[in-house]
Protein backbone atom coordinates (compact mmCIF):
# COMPACT_ATOMS: atom_id res chain seq x y z
CA UNK A 1 0.00 0.00 0.00
CA UNK A 2 1.20 3.20 -1.03
CA UNK A 3 2.22 6.28 1.19
CA UNK A 4 3.76 6.23 5.15
CA UNK A 5 1.96 2.68 6.50
CA UNK A 6 3.90 3.12 9.46
CA UNK A 7 2.38 6.41 10.66
CA UNK A 8 -1.19 6.48 8.70
CA UNK A 9 -4.15 7.33 10.46
CA UNK A 10 -6.50 6.49 7.20
CA UNK A 11 -6.47 3.62 4.79
CA UNK A 12 -7.90 4.42 0.99
CA UNK A 13 -9.31 1.75 -1.25
CA UNK A 14 -9.33 3.35 -4.92
CA UNK A 15 -11.05 1.67 -7.28
CA UNK A 16 -10.24 3.00 -10.58
CA UNK A 17 -9.80 2.52 -14.04
CA UNK A 18 -6.88 3.75 -16.80
CA UNK A 19 -9.99 4.51 -19.30
CA UNK A 20 -12.44 6.22 -16.78
CA UNK A 21 -12.63 9.53 -17.95
CA UNK A 22 -14.30 10.80 -14.32
CA UNK A 23 -11.18 9.29 -12.75
CA UNK A 24 -9.01 11.98 -14.86
CA UNK A 25 -11.91 14.40 -13.96
CA UNK A 26 -11.30 13.57 -9.88
CA UNK A 27 -7.28 13.94 -10.65
CA UNK A 28 -7.27 17.52 -8.68
CA UNK A 29 -8.81 16.62 -5.82
CA UNK A 30 -7.75 13.47 -5.27
CA UNK A 31 -4.56 14.51 -5.39
CA UNK A 32 -4.94 17.59 -2.95
CA UNK A 33 -6.06 14.98 -0.82
CA UNK A 34 -2.65 13.53 -0.78
CA UNK A 35 -0.63 16.07 -0.87
CA UNK A 36 -2.77 17.31 2.51
CA UNK A 37 -2.77 14.65 4.34
CA UNK A 38 0.87 13.56 3.45
CA UNK A 39 2.42 11.30 5.70
CA UNK A 40 -0.99 10.32 7.50
CA UNK A 41 -2.59 8.23 4.82
CA UNK A 42 -2.21 4.74 3.38
CA UNK A 43 -3.43 3.86 -0.17
CA UNK A 44 -3.93 1.51 -2.38
CA UNK A 45 -5.30 1.26 -5.94
CA UNK A 46 -7.75 -1.37 -7.39
CA UNK A 47 -8.43 -1.42 -11.14
CA UNK A 48 -12.16 -2.03 -12.05
CA UNK A 49 -11.92 -3.48 -15.39
CA UNK A 50 -14.61 -1.13 -16.34
CA UNK A 51 -14.35 -1.88 -20.43
CA UNK A 52 -13.50 -5.92 -20.73
CA UNK A 53 -14.94 -5.47 -24.52
CA UNK A 54 -17.74 -3.87 -26.60
CA UNK A 55 -19.58 -7.11 -27.16
CA UNK A 56 -20.56 -6.96 -23.56
CA UNK A 57 -19.93 -3.09 -22.22
CA UNK A 58 -23.65 -1.11 -21.89
CA UNK A 59 -23.40 1.06 -19.17
CA UNK A 60 -27.17 2.41 -19.35
CA UNK A 61 -26.44 5.37 -16.99
CA UNK A 62 -24.60 7.06 -19.82
CA UNK A 63 -26.48 5.88 -22.63
CA UNK A 64 -22.82 4.13 -23.86
CA UNK A 65 -23.16 1.17 -25.70
CA UNK A 66 -20.50 1.33 -28.39
CA UNK A 67 -17.31 3.38 -29.10
CA UNK A 68 -18.72 6.36 -30.52
CA UNK A 69 -20.92 7.05 -27.91
CA UNK A 70 -17.95 7.38 -25.16
CA UNK A 71 -16.90 10.87 -26.57
CA UNK A 72 -19.78 12.76 -25.59
CA UNK A 73 -19.60 11.74 -21.98
CA UNK A 74 -16.07 12.34 -22.36
CA UNK A 75 -16.77 16.17 -23.22
CA UNK A 76 -19.23 16.36 -20.16
CA UNK A 77 -16.37 14.87 -17.75
CA UNK A 78 -13.91 17.89 -19.24
CA UNK A 79 -16.63 20.42 -18.68
CA UNK A 80 -17.36 19.43 -15.36
CA UNK A 81 -13.55 18.90 -14.37
CA UNK A 82 -11.84 21.52 -16.32
CA UNK A 83 -9.10 18.49 -16.67
CA UNK A 84 -7.75 18.82 -20.27
CA UNK A 85 -9.53 15.72 -22.73
CA UNK A 86 -9.38 15.07 -25.87
CA UNK A 87 -12.02 13.23 -27.13
CA UNK A 88 -10.87 13.15 -30.81
CA UNK A 89 -9.21 8.90 -29.71
CA UNK A 90 -13.33 7.72 -29.87
CA UNK A 91 -13.54 8.93 -33.65
CA UNK A 92 -9.58 7.99 -34.67
CA UNK A 93 -8.31 5.00 -32.80
CA UNK A 94 -10.88 3.71 -30.43
CA UNK A 95 -9.54 1.79 -27.79
CA UNK A 96 -11.12 -1.72 -27.61
CA UNK A 97 -10.58 -2.56 -23.86
CA UNK A 98 -9.40 -1.22 -20.32
CA UNK A 99 -8.05 -4.85 -19.26
CA UNK A 100 -4.54 -5.13 -20.32
CA UNK A 101 -4.37 -1.02 -19.02
CA UNK A 102 -5.55 -2.35 -15.51
CA UNK A 103 -2.88 -5.77 -15.94
CA UNK A 104 -0.18 -2.78 -16.50
CA UNK A 105 -0.69 -1.52 -13.54
CA UNK A 106 -0.78 -4.10 -11.66
CA UNK A 107 2.76 -5.51 -13.21
CA UNK A 108 4.24 -1.91 -12.48
CA UNK A 109 3.05 -2.63 -8.91
CA UNK A 110 4.92 -6.19 -9.01
CA UNK A 111 7.79 -3.71 -8.95
CA UNK A 112 6.31 -0.58 -6.45
CA UNK A 113 3.99 0.70 -5.10
CA UNK A 114 5.28 4.34 -6.53
CA UNK A 115 5.88 2.71 -9.62
CA UNK A 116 2.08 2.00 -10.39
CA UNK A 117 1.88 4.98 -8.71
CA UNK A 118 3.53 7.01 -11.58
CA UNK A 119 2.85 4.56 -14.06
CA UNK A 120 -1.24 4.86 -13.81
CA UNK A 121 -1.02 8.74 -13.98
CA UNK A 122 0.74 8.05 -17.33
CA UNK A 123 -1.63 6.22 -18.82
CA UNK A 124 -3.90 8.67 -17.68
CA UNK A 125 -2.26 11.57 -19.68
CA UNK A 126 -1.64 9.39 -22.56
CA UNK A 127 -5.13 8.47 -23.19
CA UNK A 128 -7.05 11.52 -22.12
CA UNK A 129 -5.23 14.17 -23.67
CA UNK A 130 -2.56 13.00 -25.94
CA UNK A 131 -4.73 10.76 -27.85
CA UNK A 132 -2.63 7.31 -27.42
CA UNK A 133 -4.39 4.32 -27.20
CA UNK A 134 -3.58 2.36 -24.04
CA UNK A 135 -5.40 -1.17 -25.21
CA UNK A 136 -2.48 -1.61 -27.35
CA UNK A 137 0.71 -3.48 -25.77
CA UNK A 138 3.07 -1.03 -27.40
CA UNK A 139 1.83 2.05 -26.38
CA UNK A 140 1.74 0.27 -22.83
CA UNK A 141 5.79 -0.41 -23.15
CA UNK A 142 6.17 3.05 -24.57
CA UNK A 143 4.27 4.35 -21.79
CA UNK A 144 6.64 2.93 -18.92
CA UNK A 145 9.57 3.70 -20.79
CA UNK A 146 8.66 7.51 -20.74
CA UNK A 147 8.10 6.65 -16.84
CA UNK A 148 11.68 5.05 -16.85
CA UNK A 149 13.05 7.85 -18.09
CA UNK A 150 12.03 10.16 -15.72
CA UNK A 151 12.25 7.62 -12.93
CA UNK A 152 14.75 5.37 -13.74
CA UNK A 153 15.32 4.17 -10.21
CA UNK A 154 11.21 3.40 -9.71
CA UNK A 155 10.35 1.50 -13.14
CA UNK A 156 12.26 -1.04 -15.38
CA UNK A 157 9.97 -0.90 -18.40
CA UNK A 158 11.62 -4.33 -19.85
CA UNK A 159 10.31 -6.15 -17.03
CA UNK A 160 7.29 -4.63 -17.04
CA UNK A 161 6.97 -5.47 -20.38
CA UNK A 162 8.12 -9.56 -18.75
CA UNK A 163 5.42 -9.08 -15.97
CA UNK A 164 2.25 -8.45 -18.24
CA UNK A 165 2.33 -12.38 -18.58
CA UNK A 166 3.08 -13.42 -15.63
CA UNK A 167 0.57 -15.52 -13.61
CA UNK A 168 0.95 -12.96 -10.93
CA UNK A 169 -0.21 -10.15 -12.66
CA UNK A 170 -3.29 -11.97 -14.09
CA UNK A 171 -4.13 -12.77 -9.93
CA UNK A 172 -3.54 -9.58 -8.88
CA UNK A 173 -5.62 -8.07 -11.72
CA UNK A 174 -8.75 -11.14 -10.90
CA UNK A 175 -8.55 -9.61 -6.79
CA UNK A 176 -9.15 -6.61 -7.90
CA UNK A 177 -11.98 -7.32 -9.77
CA UNK A 178 -13.11 -9.82 -6.97
CA UNK A 179 -12.69 -7.30 -4.46
CA UNK A 180 -14.31 -4.83 -6.53
CA UNK A 181 -17.70 -7.11 -7.01
CA UNK A 182 -17.49 -8.01 -3.12
CA UNK A 183 -17.45 -3.97 -2.00
CA UNK A 184 -20.90 -3.99 -5.10
CA UNK A 185 -18.78 -1.41 -6.26
CA UNK A 186 -19.95 -0.78 -10.86
CA UNK A 187 -18.85 2.85 -10.83
CA UNK A 188 -15.63 4.68 -11.08
CA UNK A 189 -14.01 6.23 -9.24
CA UNK A 190 -15.04 4.95 -6.07
CA UNK A 191 -13.29 5.46 -3.11
CA UNK A 192 -12.89 3.54 0.50
CA UNK A 193 -12.10 5.95 3.64
CA UNK A 194 -11.39 3.83 6.69
CA UNK A 195 -9.34 3.28 9.47
CA UNK A 196 -7.18 0.58 9.60
CA UNK A 197 -9.07 -2.48 9.93
CA UNK A 198 -12.37 -1.24 9.88
CA UNK A 199 -15.14 -1.10 7.40
CA UNK A 200 -15.24 3.00 6.73
CA UNK A 201 -17.16 5.16 4.35
CA UNK A 202 -17.40 4.36 0.34
CA UNK A 203 -17.71 7.27 -1.98
CA UNK A 204 -18.83 6.57 -5.33
CA UNK A 205 -18.26 8.74 -8.44
CA UNK A 206 -16.96 12.05 -8.85
CA UNK A 207 -16.95 14.19 -6.03
CA UNK A 208 -15.53 18.00 -4.77
CA UNK A 209 -12.57 18.05 -2.75
CA UNK A 210 -14.86 19.30 0.16
CA UNK A 211 -16.32 16.07 0.07
CA UNK A 212 -13.49 13.59 0.28
CA UNK A 213 -11.92 16.24 2.77
CA UNK A 214 -15.20 15.79 4.80
CA UNK A 215 -14.90 11.98 4.88
CA UNK A 216 -11.70 11.82 5.96
CA UNK A 217 -12.64 14.17 9.20
CA UNK A 218 -15.35 11.66 9.71
CA UNK A 219 -12.71 8.64 10.45
CA UNK A 220 -10.17 10.38 11.77
CA UNK A 221 -11.22 13.87 12.90
CA UNK A 222 -7.62 14.50 14.47
CA UNK A 223 -6.05 15.23 11.15
CA UNK A 224 -7.61 18.71 10.83
CA UNK A 225 -8.13 19.86 7.51
CA UNK A 226 -5.02 19.27 6.29
CA UNK A 227 -2.26 21.57 4.81
CA UNK A 228 -1.96 24.19 1.54
CA UNK A 229 0.78 24.54 -0.90
CA UNK A 230 2.17 28.30 -0.30
CA UNK A 231 2.41 28.41 -3.77
CA UNK A 232 2.62 26.20 -7.74
CA UNK A 233 6.27 25.91 -6.82
CA UNK A 234 5.47 24.37 -3.69
CA UNK A 235 2.86 22.07 -5.16
CA UNK A 236 4.76 21.08 -8.38
CA UNK A 237 7.37 19.96 -6.29
CA UNK A 238 5.48 17.43 -4.18
CA UNK A 239 3.50 16.62 -7.99
CA UNK A 240 5.82 17.18 -11.17
CA UNK A 241 3.16 16.95 -13.96
CA UNK A 242 0.33 18.35 -12.26
CA UNK A 243 -1.49 20.25 -14.50
CA UNK A 244 -3.41 23.93 -14.40
CA UNK A 245 -6.44 22.79 -12.88
CA UNK A 246 -4.61 20.74 -10.37
CA UNK A 247 -2.85 23.78 -9.20
CA UNK A 248 -6.16 25.67 -9.44
CA UNK A 249 -7.39 23.37 -7.06
CA UNK A 250 -4.55 22.98 -5.03
CA UNK A 251 -4.38 26.88 -4.55
CA UNK A 252 -7.75 28.08 -4.14
CA UNK A 253 -8.98 24.95 -1.80
CA UNK A 254 -9.98 26.51 1.46
CA UNK A 255 -8.37 24.96 4.76
CA UNK A 256 -11.63 24.30 6.17
CA UNK A 257 -13.87 21.17 6.90
CA UNK A 258 -17.00 20.50 5.57
CA UNK A 259 -19.85 18.08 5.95
CA UNK A 260 -20.63 15.27 4.06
Amino acid sequence: MAGDTGNAAVELIYYTDPLCCWSWAQEPQWRLLLYAFAGRLAWRYRMGGMLRGWDRYDDPVNAVHRPAQMGPLWMQAQHMSGMPIDTGIWMHDQPASSWPACLAVKAAELQSSRAADLYLRRLREAVMAERRNIARREVLIDLAADCARQHPDVLDPDRLGDDLDRPETQEAFRDDLKEARYQGIGRFPALIVRRPGASGIILVGWRPFEILQAAIAEVAPELGPGRRPRDAEAYRAFWPRAVARELDEALSAPARVASR
